[in-house]
């Protein structure tokens, strides 16, 4: 069992203890259980869609600015937020006087930039996922969080990572349910096919400011279809494109890879290796994908791969009486006495071989269970105000390794599919010189990272 894994969330199951610190924000409002109507002053990026998930949460705070370049949007949360003032351009938002805290539900191709900007002004901050679409954007934004961990309180959209079955696997797989851990699958089955970038369909409606959306990425014409798409997926009409997201591995990977990262305990893969049927588009990201990682050994486990699957692309069952094509996104954990296969809410212990008696399983009595996370985006406002901000399950730390090795396999892709060799401590590729270009990406004249 890994002792780090377990001990991380011990301040979940001192649940008394976890309010006890006190936290100078930046208002300079002292917080702390003594302060229990002490509220923060938040400023929500992107103000509907994927927002409207966090109102409610939003209502126990001071929502004190609001921010989105799409009036129709702004009047929905100014109706639920009628006292904020109102903002269309992010980087004049986070300057807002008296903001304590970001909430951010804008486009994926924004979110790197909103972070590092709220961490260089000392502001805690909710991303939505992902929390980056390039290796070095995940790079840059953790090591600026590192320094000031224990004073800013993160957490990255990633609200699946509450559901009780997340401490299950954990528990089952430390403790040898299935014997020693020796081959991860994970796989999602969503299919979004598009052939290049919307063209030209005029200039944008009053109501919208196109400028602003682009924001850092490369300018495209306006098109209505990157605006369509029901609230909270709308994603769903541009994440695929280069410019604005990675697909995929951002959108549901984010989810299920969590799954995985959640057990593993991993940092920077030693290789990657993608392939693919599909050809690279310089529009659009792959659909069917799959991508072979090496993680190097730690203090539980010995060296792993992890091979992830998307739009299509599947790992073999362990089981022909194991249909793994009725788990749109899942994942299956092989150990050397048997496997457990999961989705987010449901797990499958299947022992084979000849030792796989269970004897060796420690399963945990019940006060030695990890605790419920709770309400995810309260575990991160509590974490603003308790004094233990870094406690956050799904932090810029343990957020940016998981999107960065995911990026890595695209990079692989784009690379011709190549293997690459990976230095973490460097960020860099060190077999295949040419495949360090796609580390990064070209943005638009005017803005910077280091607002």
């Amino acid at each position: 069992m890994n002792p780090h894994s377990i001990n991380r969330r011990n301040f979940l199951k001192k649940s008394t203890a976890a309010g006890a610190g006190l936290l100078i924000l930046p208002t300079g409002t002292l917080f702390g259980k003594n302060k229990p109507s002490n509220k923060l002053n938040v400023a929500l990026l992107g103000a509907y869609g994927r927002a409207r998930a966090h109102y409610q949460t939003l209502h126990d705070e001071n929502v004190v600015a609001i921010c989105d370049v799409h009036d129709k949007n702004l009047q929905f949360a100014t109706a639920e937020f009628p006292n904020a003032k109102v903002y269309k351009d992010w980087r004049k938002c986070l300057d807002h006087p008296g903001l304590d805290a970001v909430l951010c539900c804008t486009t994926d191709h924004t979110h790197a930039f909103i972070s590092s900007w709220a961490l260089n002004r000392d502001l805690h901050i909710y991303m939505e996922k992902p929390l980056a679409i390039t290796v070095q954007e995940s790079r840059l934004v953790r090591e600026k969080y590192l320094p000031k961990r224990d004073k800013l309180a993160t957490q990255v959209g990633m609200q699946r990572h509450a559901y009780p079955n997340f401490n299950r696997l954990e528990e089952m797989i430390h403790r040898g349910a299935i014997g020693k851990l020796k081959d991860v699958a994970v796989w999602g089955n969503r299919q979004l096919r598009r052939d290049a970038y919307w063209p030209d369909a005029g200039p944008a409606p009053s109501y919208v400011d196109w400028d602003l959306w682009l924001g850092p990425a490369p300018y495209h014409p306006y098109n209505p279809n990157y605006l369509r798409g029901r609230p909270g997926v709308n994603c769903l009409e541009w994440n695929m494109f280069w410019d604005f997201g990675v697909g995929q591995m951002g959108d549901m990977g984010s989810h299920t890879m969590d799954l995985v990262w959640n057990v593993i305990g991993a940092e920077f893969p030693e290789s990657i290796h993608a392939t693919s049927p599909e050809a690279l588009n310089p529009d659009v990201t792959p659909v069917e994908l799959t991508c072979e990682y090496f993680f190097p050994a730690n203090d539980w486990r010995d060296k792993i791969r992890v091979t992830w699957y998307q739009g299509g692309a599947m790992p073999q069952s362990p089981s022909k009486w194991i249909d793994l094509n009725k788990i749109g996104h899942g994942a299956w954990f092989k150990g050397d006495r048997g496997f457990i296969i999961a989705d987010f809410s449901n797990r499958m212990l299947y022992p084979y071989g000849e030792k796989a008696d269970l004897t060796y399983f420690d399963p945990p009595e019940e006060d030695e269970l990890l605790q419920p996370l709770g309400n995810f985006q309260k575990q991160w406002t509590d974490a603003c105000k308790n004094g233990k901000p870094a406690e956050t399950d799904c932090n810029f730390k343990y957020s940016a390794d998981m999107i960065e090795a995911l990026c890595l396999g695209l990079v692989s892709f784009q690379s011709g599919q190549q293997k690459l060799i990976y230095d973490g401590v460097n960020g860099r590729v060190t077999n295949v010189a040419e495949a360090n270009q796609f580390i990064s990406k070209q943005y638009r004249e005017g803005w910077t990272f280091e607002g």
